[in-house]
């Protein structure tokens, strides 16, 4: 999987990384960066997907849509939604460049409204903290048995996660722990 990407792809991950190493350091405004995940990450949401049960992977947060192009790799169709109007174009001439159009369906929409939700192998959330809580409850019974939701940022917002993370992690419903690859993800498995 990761010794044959297509060059397409890497290109756009390599332009992608060298904008968000930019925005990093010249002081661009958190709600204006891409603050897209680690190559590490990456691969860890590839190889998830790949293992996921029959169902949808599904994104909430493309952003410029650099992790949808991780999830991409598992050769399995990607739903990925943002509801910022300037990180959709942005994504669109992602997913276009790396002539993904055909495996991923990026829409402008809130998840929470969304209507097609349904048949989940696979989450992953990265978007406003504040909403995990509420997109957790959005997607928990939408998940298939043996599938996965992963929340990004469980290490790096840990004190802003504190109460979340420690919820899910007692709660009945899935299996989860938290995983110090990137910056934390939190991956909660549904029996």
């Amino acid at each position: 999987m990761f010794h044959n990407i297509p060059h397409p792809v890497l290109d756009r991950m390599k332009h992608l990384e060298e904008i968000d190493a930019r925005d990093r350091e010249d002081g661009t405004s958190i709600s204006a960066r891409l603050r897209q995940i680690p190559v590490e990450t990456g691969k860890y949401l590839a190889i998830m997907a790949r293992s996921a049960p029959k169902g949808h992977i599904v994104e909430f947060g493309t952003s410029a849509g650099y992790s949808a192009m991780w999830l991409s790799l598992s050769d399995r169709n990607v739903i990925t939604y943002e509801v910022d109007s300037d990180k959709i174009i942005l994504a669109k001439e992602t997913f276009r460049s790396a002539e993904l159009n055909d495996m991923i369906d990026i829409r402008f929409e809130d998840p929470r409204l969304s209507t097609s939700l349904e048949n989940i192998a696979m989450c992953f959330i990265d978007t406003d903290k504040d909403l995990y809580p509420e997109l957790l409850d959005l997607v928990s019974d939408k998940i298939v048995s043996g599938g996965f939701i992963i929340f990004d940022n469980a290490k790096s917002h840990a004190e802003e996660l504190d109460y979340f993370i420690k919820s899910v992690l007692d709660d009945n419903y899935f299996d989860s722990l938290v995983i110090p690859i990137g910056k934390g993800l939190l991956l909660c498995k549904k029996f």
